[in-house]
């Protein structure tokens, strides 16, 4: 039996929807997902318990999606199951969002729990690689995109955000923890940019694989971007049907394409 790990925004539906049979549905409080009813959240603190009450309802497979921040551990309301976990969270809190997420797939796995990315659990959430609008790339958006694997490269092992705007070889702008839409929003006239997207090289894939969807494509389209440039097999895609329908209508393009070495 599968649970999702719901955080926010709407990729956990997505991947709910997808699932051929409905998976146990939770959430770190207070990270509720929108538009799915919660069988059961949980703070931090009591982690361990929670992970025993999964195994009880026959829970042998977990996919962590959605938007989760960092949370305050506090330590005076630790369950005795999760004290025995605490070495592994003071050791999370001083790594990065990568470091942290590689320790909490640890300790998932060492409670004998098969962790699998979203990716995993719905496949067609992941785009299939080429020119997916009727636009085409030109040859200075194809130069963005070789300049974006490059800052992605550089950004990632910064442990910073996936995402960048890049217009006549210069970075407009990059993402930070309010995300790739808010990154976008933020934008003044843009014509001709191009959003750069792509997973953290040596990301694991099983957790925080990024995402785009309708409110992505509207915000390029806001900002007079040319096209949006996603790494195949490293960004989901959410609602890809209206998404395409809005690019298309605004002839923007959407490039899913191999990224260099």
């Amino acid at each position: 039996m599968l649970a999702l790990i719901a955080g926010q925004g709407a990729l956990p539906r997505a991947v709910a929807d997808a699932c051929p049979e409905r998976p146990l549905i939770c959430a770190l409080e207070p990270h509720m997902p929108e538009g799915l009813a919660v069988d059961r959240s949980f703070r931090i603190e009591t982690l361990g318990s929670f992970l025993h009450w999964l195994r009880k309802r026959g829970v042998t497979r977990i996919c962590m999606v959605g938007r989760v921040a960092r949370p305050e551990i506090r330590l005076t309301q630790l369950d005795w199951r999760t004290v025995l976990m605490l070495p592994a969270f003071r050791r999370a809190l001083k790594r990065g969002d990568d470091g942290a997420l590689r320790i909490v797939i640890g300790l998932l796995e060492g409670a004998g729990f098969e962790v699998v990315g979203a990716h995993e659990a719905a496949p067609d959430l992941l785009p299939p690689s080429g020119v997916l609008t009727q636009v085409q790339p030109g040859a200075a958006d194809i130069g963005a995109a070789r300049l974006g694997d490059q800052v992605s490269r550089e950004q990632g092992a910064r442990d910073f955000g996936q995402a960048c705007v890049i217009r006549d070889g210069a970075v407009l702008a990059r993402e930070d923890e309010a995300g790739t839409d808010a990154m976008i929003d933020s934008l003044e006239a843009a014509a001709g940019g191009v959003l750069y997207k792509a997973e953290k090289p040596g990301q694991d894939h099983r957790a925080d694989l990024p995402v785009v969807g309708p409110r992505t494509a509207e915000g390029a389209v806001r900002a007079g971007l040319s096209g949006i440039v996603l790494s195949a097999g490293g960004v989901m895609t959410v609602d890809r049907p209206a998404m395409i329908e809005a690019l298309d209508a605004a002839g923007l393009f959407l490039w899913v394409r191999e990224r260099d070495a």
